[in-house]
């Protein structure tokens, strides 16, 4: 038996950076899914509550009267969920995959670039979590005042502007990254 003793840390450091590259993986498995899920919540979601309006002064449409604001933020409302939901997970799995992994910022520019752009993001994207919470609470919680929710959804668009187009496009970025993984520093 001692004569084996010499070789167990050696068994034993392989055993776990093998168990970190699985581990590694799978938080990158879970941040695509979670990530995919967000970016297609998203997207629907900012195309149904922006055909509400008309123009961009945030006019309600002729045909969209209180009587049926009611039942359209209730059809809204498990996609402001999925979508609060989705990208916390998101953001955590995409951490949680930097820290676990192998690969090294230095030599991967793709990851570097992800990394830049889901963290300079992310404090917006909470924000709006922030406020769709709130749409959550008045909708669910509190006695159902359609002008309320219509005031935080117009306040969702007005506060951060042109940010949903370019925070889409910076996904799309990120997707592109995850793929085909450029900017890859050989070791030559």
């Amino acid at each position: 038996m001692k004569q084996y003793s010499f070789f167990l840390p050696i068994f034993a450091n392989k055993t776990k950076k093998y168990s970190m590259q699985k581990v590694s993986k799978i938080f990158q498995y879970l941040s695509v899914v979670f990530g995919v899920i967000w970016f297609g919540a998203n997207l629907s979601r900012i195309i149904l509550t922006f055909n509400l309006f008309q123009g961009n002064q945030f006019q309600l449409r002729e045909f969209i009267t209180q009587s049926f604001l009611e039942p359209i933020f209730f059809i809204l409302n498990p996609l402001l969920l999925i979508t609060s939901i989705t990208y916390a997970l998101f953001f955590l799995c995409f951490i949680l995959f930097v820290i676990t992994t192998s690969i090294k910022l230095k030599q991967n520019g793709w990851l570097f670039i992800m990394l830049i752009l889901v963290v300079s993001l992310a404090p917006f994207e909470f924000y709006l979590i922030h406020l769709d919470y709130k749409i959550l609470i008045s909708v669910f919680y509190t006695s159902f005042d359609p002008q309320v929710i219509l005031d935080l959804t117009i306040r969702r668009f007005k506060i951060l502007g042109s940010f949903p187009p370019i925070h889409l496009f910076s996904f799309l970025a990120i997707i592109y990254l995850f793929l085909f993984q450029p900017l890859k520093k050989n070791e030559n």
